[in-house]
């Protein structure tokens, strides 16, 4: 079993897009775990605001088979791949880490950039991930996250009720 962390992202219907994914998630990978909510500006475009997170498990399956089960959810949600990169997005699966593996290929890179660049991704896996250390320069993502310069970057955390759909479904 290999530990995989994937960054869920969302800024259209964000909340039912949130909820959707991670249960898609959980359906196929058994027990997720995951980080705070966060709402957080767009960066690199003016759009809504996203909420993001990140969601991590143990899994068996090979990395290009996540990285397809995570298009194939995005897909699923209504997502379209163009070549603008910062733009509004119903679902965004980026996968951050597999393991301790190191890979660039055209498809996948790993451990993901973003991690060391953006608050919205480092916060959230910091919190659930923090005594990992990144592949490529050893250190603890929480040190990485206590060390992090974000400038502007703004994160607000949400109270988020996982149990919510669950229990409205059932009164319905």
């Amino acid at each position: 079993m290999v530990s995989v962390y994937v960054s869920v992202g969302s800024n259209i219907e964000r909340e039912k897009n949130v909820r959707s994914a991670i249960a898609a998630l959980r359906e196929q990978f058994g027990e997720l775990t995951l980080s705070t909510v966060y709402d957080c500006k767009a960066v690199g475009f003016d759009g809504d605001d996203f909420y993001n997170l990140v969601v991590g498990f143990e899994t068996d399956d090979g990395v290009q088979a996540v990285a397809q089960l995570l298009q194939e959810i995005e897909v699923e949600h209504g997502r379209t791949r163009n070549r603008q990169r910062f733009v509004s997005r119903t679902l965004d699966l980026d996968l951050l880490l597999y393991g301790n593996l190191i890979l660039k290929d055209d498809v996948i890179c790993l451990p993901r950039e973003e991690i060391t660049r953006y608050a919205f991704v480092l916060a959230p896996l910091a919190e659930i991930a923090g005594e990992r250390r990144h592949p490529m320069s050893g250190k603890r993502l929480r040190d990485m996250w206590a060390a992090f310069d974000g400038g502007s970057q703004v994160l607000r955390p949400v109270q988020f009720d996982w149990e919510l759909p669950a229990a409205a479904v059932a009164t319905e």
